[in-house]
């Protein structure tokens, strides 16, 4: 780990170690997944900072191996190219936004729950709440997920070796069809599988406008130097 970057690395660091924290303090009754993983806004455990200190806990070994393999693999290059300070902001930011494309989602999916409710009493809203405040979203997938945009923006003709596919894809044509994916995979059944399919795609438009300023913000700089 000494050959990468310092926000990269320490990533991976906390990451791990809060995995393995998971695992420990649970033996003792402790849930860190219950208390620090990001609950919808309008149930009981809801608290704002579950919108960063989710991006930090996992569901399994799974779960962290291929996110933290994403970090080290595409975040090492990012935080090269933009330098630390720009891409521990990049990836806190894709990371929230993912978990407040996920607090939509689930409001969305609320508010049609309880449509089918007639009438709608104090009790029914209490019970829809308390069932909505077991659903819990952890990991670090939406802060990937804008990472590998971001990859894709800055170097969209490098050729990339993905599993299963026996031939090089450029990054570009890899996020377009991760964006067709995640959105498909969402439109069918978000549920289903247990995985937060609007959330990824919120960690990558949260990535695509950062860029965007950013890009902005540079032609506007530039603009204004060289007419000075």
């Amino acid at each position: 780990m000494n050959k990468l970057p310092p926000i990269t690395k320490n990533l991976l660091i906390i990451n791990v170690l809060c995995w393995m924290g998971t695992m420990a303090l649970y033996k003792y009754g402790i849930d860190l997944h219950k208390l620090c993983g990001l609950h919808f806004f309008l149930a009981p455990d809801f608290h704002i900072w579950q919108l960063i200190t989710y991006q930090f806990l996992h569901e399994g070994l799974a779960h962290i191996f291929f996110n933290m393999f994403a970090v080290w693999m595409f975040g090492r290059i990012m935080e090269m190219q933009w330098g630390s300070n720009r891409f521990l902001l990049f990836y806190l930011i894709c990371g929230i936004g993912a978990g407040l494309t996920q607090e939509l989602f689930q409001f969305v999916q609320y508010e049609i729950t309880l449509s089918g409710f007639d009438p709608i009493t104090p009790e029914v809203v209490h019970a829809l709440r308390v069932y909505m405040n077991a659903i819990l979203t952890v990991g670090a997938s939406g802060a990937v997920y804008g990472i590998l945009l971001g990859y894709g923006m800055t170097f969209p003709d490098n050729q990339l070796f993905i599993i299963p596919f026996p031939f090089p894809i450029k990054a570009k044509w890899l996020v377009v069809g991760y964006v067709v994916l995640e959105l498909g995979l969402g439109l069918r059944n978000s549920a289903a599988d247990n995985v937060a399919h609007f959330a990824h795609l919120g960690g990558m438009l949260a990535g695509f406008l950062m860029i965007l300023y950013w890009r902005h913000k540079e032609r506007k700089d530039n603009h204004i130097k060289f007419t000075w």
